[in-house]
């Protein structure tokens, strides 16, 4: 019998990432090596216009690698179909939702579009998975409320919901914590390490949070100047890996704490 945790959800081989026009080409990052398990709290960090919303465009098939190879369950990403695609990714992004009259429960439900019929009903099933979802992240209470009624962190556990009931091994969610005070980004990136154990899918984020996904994540992903490299926060904070993000005259990385701190 296999162990589950041991399962690669998404790994990627020698993967060149960057912008590609007739005349030439801008390499952001190059030999990307990631493996992501089953069941993982994934952050991806890095300073400001490293590279990371390019990185997760690229794992997303949004936009086009410059090299390499990317799988799911260990089947190229690029032999998905659309539909396949939504059934084993699902993603959490910062652009506005499309509208903000939709209910909460609404929003939610449209999570099963790549299940439901071409109509778009629901079954009993997909009922019973969106009323699960409601109340794993705690917003059963919201469900009657129109969107453009929620606070910033109401609407994001919306979000993260719609993506639950998507029912896909991987969830990859783009800075969920903006424009949050310092509670709810904690809240936010809380309820996804609980998420991740609970249901044992795989859940991947951007943040500028590094403190805090040092201390909640089970799997680091560090894009610096010269190279991204994976693994767990301890032995990442025992390489130095931190030390190497921001110019060390204003920021220094305190490996006793494991923080940030200003530089005195």
């Amino acid at each position: 019998m296999t162990d589950n945790t041991n399962h690669i959800i998404l790994k990627t081989e020698n993967l060149a990432i960057g912008y590609a026009t007739k005349k030439e080409k801008t390499m952001v990052s190059s030999n990307i090596q990631i493996q992501l398990k089953k069941g993982e709290l994934v952050g991806l960090i890095g300073a400001n216009g490293i590279g990371k919303s390019t990185l997760l465009r690229t794992l997303t098939n949004v936009q086009k690698p410059l090299n390499g190879h990317i799988f799911i369950n260990n089947k190229s990403i690029i032999k998905h179909s659309d539909i396949d695609l939504a059934k084993v990714m699902s993603l959490v992004l910062t652009e506005q939702i499309a509208s903000k009259n939709l209910s909460v429960f609404e929003l939610v439900a449209l999570g099963r579009q790549p299940y439901t019929n071409w109509v778009g009903n629901l079954t009993e099933n997909d009922l019973t998975i969106i009323n699960k979802a409601l109340q794993q992240t705690n917003i059963e209470n919201l469900k009657h409320k129109k969107c453009f009624e929620l606070s910033d962190g109401q609407l994001q556990k919306a979000l993260i919901t719609r993506a639950l009931v998507q029912n896909t091994d991987l969830i990859i969610l783009d800075e969920p914590t903006t424009h949050l005070d310092m509670y709810h980004k904690a809240y936010i990136l809380k309820l996804l390490q609980k998420l991740a154990k609970d249901t044992n899918k795989t859940i991947l984020f951007s943040s500028h949070e590094i403190d805090l996904a040092i201390q909640l994540c089970d799997t680091l992903i560090v894009m610096t100047p010269n190279n991204v490299v994976s693994g767990q926060p301890c032995k990442l904070i025992e390489q130095g890996v931190f030390e190497t993000l921001f110019p060390k005259d204003l920021i220094i990385f305190d490996k006793g704490t494991g923080s940030f701190r200003v530089k005195k």
